[in-house]
């Protein structure tokens, strides 16, 4: 198990190799190793050093699609470290991993997924892709914020007893804000009924690295996990890995499916640094996050010790466990407990002080840290938001709980609550997906209050949460009508719509 952990980065090694021996290129790519662009006094010598390894399929660099060699070995390595049967690199992000598995396990048009409703548009790409019938599971929502984690045992257990002959359980974990609950039941059901638990892992790629980090998709028994390796970790953009174990996903199909989605002029830059960060955690093992973690750590004491800004409560605090147990250390959810800022306001105000955060919706801002975060990177945000605090002196910031900008903590309660509401059904009906667009005719806007029974032409996504009411294709039930009337009357803000008033909604005729 040691040669299988160290710290050894084969794929970089051979590249290295090729920039040391200064050959005379004839094969693609046109930069020729960067010459091409050396000749350019304004051209980056940076970019220009990446391009002395951006090679191609050549003897010695192996092949992506048919691995012999490096790339191979390199895959392997990353498997060990990451506790996989068999690792893929990805070079189109944690994207193409995703399409890739639904086309996988999605072989015939008709074939049912069961699917998180919340989830990356990746993945109705991607059932867009396979013709697929989506049965969508209602995400649990944390009472202290209204943020999403995974659909409840409960509804899992329901779509598996409806859906017998679903295809398998597609999952995003952890969420964007790096809240999460455990996986293992929802593996041991999917097992049970002899279907494979998928997993979209993009901001986990850390995970199961470091004792203090959450436990990975792949330690919980998951079937295929996508991760994105340049999210959390260290490698280039679109750098990403396909993680699977078990037998319940057809490899061979699976790599077929690679092949077809993924470039046939891989970037070899991308694969060595995905093969450089799996060496990097070999090397170090733990250690590597320990700057990190530490810095998340003194942002939180930080925090803790002012008045006007507050980090999203530790799992257990909101009082809904269920929904919440699992918090990436790493990613730190903050607020304006004043509710003087939106989380958008407040990201600009972060960004004007030098310090620029992940993301933002109306109430959070999501700051990401990582190995390469430092204490004087935390240090930097806490002395910003004091001049923010102390530039804005509101006078009512207090600590007594999570407050909505828009409201009060009780508003924000009976919110969730109505949210939840519509969601009794946690399992919905098999909604279909197709490459086929709706032509001009095929649809039609109607008023809210007509809409109860017909299908919707478009999706609809009231923000907060994020969380799709509607997909096209859906049914407009009488649960959903109403939500919709309230959404209307109380202004709320919807992504999708043709009419962002929602007092019309598009439809499907006939």
């Amino acid at each position: 198990m040691a040669e299988e952990h160290n710290g050894r980065a084969p794929l970089v090694e051979a590249l290295l190799q090729y920039q040391a021996k200064k050959v005379a290129s004839f094969h693609v790519p046109g930069h020729k190793n960067g010459q091409a662009l050396r000749s350019n006094a304004n051209v980056m010598e940076e970019l220009a050093r990446v391009m002395e390894i951006d090679v191609t399929e050549i003897t010695g660099t192996d092949d992506l699609h048919h691995p012999e060699g490096v790339i191979r070995e390199a895959q392997r390595l990353a498997a060990a470290q990451f506790g996989a049967e068999e690792t893929f690199f990805l070079v189109g992000g944690s994207t193409a991993g995703n399409l890739a598995l639904i086309l996988s396990v999605c072989t015939t048009p008709g074939d049912v997924l069961l699917v998180q409703r919340n989830v990356h548009k990746s993945v109705i790409h991607g059932l867009m892709l396979a013709g697929a019938h989506a049965v969508f599971l209602a995400p649990q929502l944390d009472a202290g914020s209204g943020l999403a984690t995974i659909p409840s045992e409960a509804a899992v257990r329901e779509a598996l007893r409806r859906y017998p002959g679903a295809k398998g359980l597609l999952l995003t974990h952890p969420s964007y804000y790096g809240m999460g609950a455990p996986l293992q039941p929802l593996a041991e059901l999917c097992h049970a009924h002899g279907v494979p638990l998928l997993v979209d892992e993009a901001h986990g790629a850390h995970f199961g690295q470091h004792p203090a980090l959450p436990e990975s998709a792949l330690a919980a028994g998951a079937d295929g996990v996508v991760q994105s390796t340049h999210k959390m970790l260290t490698a280039l953009t679109m750098g990403a890995m396909l993680h699977v174990q078990g037998g319940l996903l057809d490899r061979t199909l699976l790599r077929q499916r690679l092949a077809m989605l993924q470039s046939s002029s891989p970037s070899y830059p991308i694969m060595a640094s995905l093969d450089l960060s799996r060496s990097l955690l070999g090397q170090q093992g733990p250690a590597f996050f320990e700057g990190g973690l530490a810095a998340a750590a003194h942002l939180r004491r930080g925090l803790a010790k002012q008045s006007r800004f507050g980090v999203v409560a530790p799992p257990g605090a909101s009082g809904e466990a269920a929904a919440y147990t699992i918090q990436d250390p790493l990613k730190l959810v903050i607020f304006d407990a004043s509710a003087a800022l939106s989380g958008y306001e407040l990201q600009e105000r972060l960004e004007a002080e030098g310090c620029v955060p992940e993301m933002s919706d109306d109430r959070f801002v999501v700051l990401a840290l990582g190995p390469g975060t430092t204490m004087e990177d935390a240090d930097r945000l806490l002395q910003a938001l004091d001049r923010i605090a102390q530039a804005d002196s509101p006078g009512n910031a207090v600590r007594s709980g999570l407050v909505s900008p828009t409201g009060s903590a009780e508003e924000l309660s009976t919110w969730n609550n109505s949210v939840h509401e519509v969601h009794l059904s946690e399992v919905s009906e098999p909604v279909p997906f197709s490459l086929k667009p709706l032509l001009p005719g095929e649809s039609e806007a109607i008023p809210v209050e007509e809409s109860l029974g017909r299908q919707a032409a478009e999706m609809i996504i009231p923000y907060p949460p994020g969380i799709p009411l509607l997909y096209p294709g859906e049914t407009i039930t009488e649960a959903v009508r109403q939500r919709l009337r309230m959404l209307r009357d109380s202004g709320a803000k919807c992504q999708g719509p043709a009419d962002p008033r929602l007092q019309t909604i598009q439809v499907k005729k006939g």
